[in-house]
């Protein structure tokens, strides 16, 4: 059961506390292991971070909207996921759940609606036509890119945006999407939406609740596939759910032991939606990494999603 635990109320010095976070063992499975970033925390003037309303705020702000001790505290951390060769292993993982690739370069032209009432799902991170974030990545490409090929269907994904309706779209759309997907500046700017909305905002806020690699990569991972929404089912819903069972690391919980609370009310939120879902890309990947102890995702790794081996040397 969760500890009744006060965070911190004094400010301590952002370097002070990014060096308690170097200094601390990757787990000790003890209470107390984890960094004191508790000023962090409460260097906000929004709403708690722990909330998941609050959380989205902080996570999501652009980075001239954040405190300078946030970001010092955050950019004096090590890099975790964030690292060259850690960010392309999380695409990597991602993919393999996503398009039963390693190659998530590839997916830069896929585009289906695979029928889960959301539209077509598009691009490397399986951007929606209805939950907005394809809507934003086009209209934001198009600004910056008038005249490609997807330009003359704004009318129709902002008509269709939070439906599975294709209705203007079809049936030229995904041949346009596929298209444009062979435009560097296109796959520049999917490249740019997945970290502005997905893999940022996801490593931000695991790093500031003393997460590792593995740890930020679960939560970038749900972000990707529950989205950034604040209710039971969406990424910082879950987060918050989590936070009331279990002690983060910055808490002074174990790490190990947030991870598995994490990870079991993720699979739930997945049941949730669908019953019969295949939670593998959560128990036979996420959780492999974390019972054998590997918590800044150290290659060689291997693991199993919807039954097939995937492995990164």
């Amino acid at each position: 059961m969760k500890r009744v635990r006060l965070l911190l109320l004094a400010a301590v010095p952002a370097l002070v506390t990014a060096s308690v976070y170097l200094l601390a063992p990757e787990d000790s499975g003890a209470e107390g292991a984890g960094p004191d970033l508790s000023s962090a925390y409460r260097s906000q003037t929004a709403e708690d971070a722990r909330s998941a309303q609050g959380a989205k705020t902080w996570a999501e702000r652009p980075a001239g909207a954040r405190s300078a001790e946030d970001d010092l505290v955050v950019t004096a951390l090590p890099p975790g996921l964030a690292a060259p060769g850690k960010k392309e292993l999380a695409q990597q993982l991602v993919a393999s759940a996503e398009n039963s690739t390693l190659d998530w370069r590839s997916a830069y032209a896929y585009i289906e609606d695979i029928g889960d009432g959301q539209g077509y799902t598009a691009g490397i991170i399986g951007f929606c036509t209805g939950t907005s974030d394809l809507l934003t990545l086009v209209e934001d490409y198009t600004k910056a890119h008038p005249g490609n090929g997807l330009a003359r269907y704004l009318p129709a994904l902002r008509a269709v945006d939070g439906t599975d309706s294709h209705e203007g779209l079809d049936p030229g759309f995904p041949a346009a999407w596929k298209a444009e997907a062979e435009v560097p500046a296109f796959r520049k700017a999917q490249d740019s939406a997945r970290d502005r909305v997905y893999f940022d905002p996801a490593v931000r806020l695991a790093k500031l609740d003393g997460l590792g690699a593995l740890g930020q990569f679960a939560y970038y991972d749900a972000m990707v596939f529950h989205g950034p929404g604040t209710d039971a089912t969406g990424f910082y819903g879950i987060r918050e759910r989590a936070l009331r069972e279990a002690d983060s690391p910055t808490e002074g919980g174990s790490e190990k032991d947030y991870l598995d609370t994490f990870l079991d009310i993720r699979a739930d939120a997945m049941r949730t939606r669908d019953p019969d879902i295949d939670t593998t890309r959560v128990d036979t990947a996420q959780r492999r990494f974390l019972d054998e102890g590997n918590l800044e995702l150290r290659t060689p790794l291997t693991w199993q999603v919807y039954g097939e081996t995937f492995e990164v040397p």
